[in-house]
């Protein structure tokens, strides 16, 4: 099977799962789509010890779990920031 015929297969499954994971179609799409990229570079390593969806919606959960981690980050970041110009300010 090619790898535009897994994308063709899982690509709704994977977006689905994102989105009940997210509740936001564009971030759904964005991580389906670097899930995907990632399943490509790493394909060598499916060892057929699940099922493909299974592999791809492990790949996107922990996606979408890195990109959560990172927003956090930045909004913390971002808080902190605002915080100290705030009180430079008072």
């Amino acid at each position: 099977m090619s790898f535009e015929e897994i994308y063709r297969l899982y690509f709704r499954d994977v977006y689905l799962f994102l989105l009940a994971m997210s509740e936001n179609p564009d971030i759904a799409e964005e991580i389906t789509q670097e899930t995907f990229y990632k399943a490509l570079k790493n394909i060598h390593k499916f060892k057929g010890e699940c099922s493909l969806k299974t592999w791809l919606c492990q790949i996107a959960k922990n996606t979408y779990l890195t990109h959560c981690k990172k927003q956090k980050r930045l909004t913390l970041r971002y808080s902190i920031e605002l915080l100290k110009r705030e009180e430079l300010l008072i």
